[in-house]
């Protein structure tokens, strides 16, 4: 089957490892083929999975395993739960690609020499989809993947961000010690500034003391009437006086002396 190179769409990869994506060539259930260039120039045919089909364990272990017996060797790229690789799943058909590299992990990827008319990455495509495995023999319904419906590629997560540079030792304590004494250098600085401000303001005068003066009552317009002094009899110098008679009184009624 021949590809024809399109456009690539939203959400294809701009580049997958140390490939350049340059245009869509096939479109699968189980996945993408891509028309991309190595580092040296090379043109490579890059297949990819859907974003569904990379999310089952058994579709991806397919995809995994048809590279794995192609390549007939383990890659240092592979990680997670993929075995060993192994004929179980029946002789590599003669004519397979040559996988130059693949990823294993969450989105699988597989390049392989890129000749229009040879088959390409799209080859390892097939043995995802399970469908015609019983052709000829009596078996049941054929099912279709649940995961057909989601069509996006399948791309590999941002890798781990690289470790910060990191100071020595002694210079982290040279930095920390610096710090501290510009801090106690400043303070002092301040200190000193608000104390000389505080000598060189001039010293409040003091204020006279109070003198408190009362105030008189008021006078009331109409004066008030004061009590007379009562005279009492002053005694006579004489010595005691005797009694005259009263009018009318006759002499001889005195007694004698």
């Amino acid at each position: 089957m021949a590809n024809v190179a399109s456009p690539l769409q939203y959400g294809d990869p701009p580049g997958l490892g140390p490939y350049v994506v340059q245009a869509r060539l096939h479109a699968a259930p189980a996945g993408f083929v891509y028309l991309a260039q190595s580092p040296d120039g090379r043109a490579v045919s890059l297949a990819v999975l859907t974003r569904g089909a990379a999310y089952d364990a058994a579709a991806r272990d397919r995809f995994v395993t048809a590279i794995r017996e192609a390549g007939g060797r383990e890659r240092s790229g592979l990680r997670g739960r993929l075995g060993r690789p192994g004929r179980s799943r029946g002789a590599v058909l003669d004519g397979a690609p040559e996988v130059l590299a693949y990823e294993g992990g969450r989105a699988p990827w597989v390049a392989v020499p890129y000749a229009p008319g040879q088959p390409g990455a799209e080859w390892f495509l097939d043995p995802v989809m399970v469908g015609g495995t019983f052709i000829g023999a009596a078996h049941g319904p054929d099912f279709v993947p649940y995961w057909l419906t989601d069509r996006a590629p399948a791309l590999p997560g941002p890798g781990r961000p690289p470790r910060p540079l990191t100071e020595t030792r002694k210079r982290v304590l040279l930095a920390a010690l610096t710090l501290v004494l510009l801090l106690l250098l400043v303070t002092v600085i301040l200190l000193v500034m608000l104390l000389g401000r505080r000598d060189s303001e001039p010293q409040p005068r003091q204020l006279p003391p109070t003198v408190f003066v009362p105030t008189p009552p008021p006078t009331p317009e109409t004066p008030m009437p004061q009590p007379s002094p009562s005279q009492s009899p002053s005694p006579s110098q004489s010595g005691p006086s005797t009694p005259g008679r009263s009018p009318g009184e006759d002499p001889g009624d005195e007694a004698p002396l």
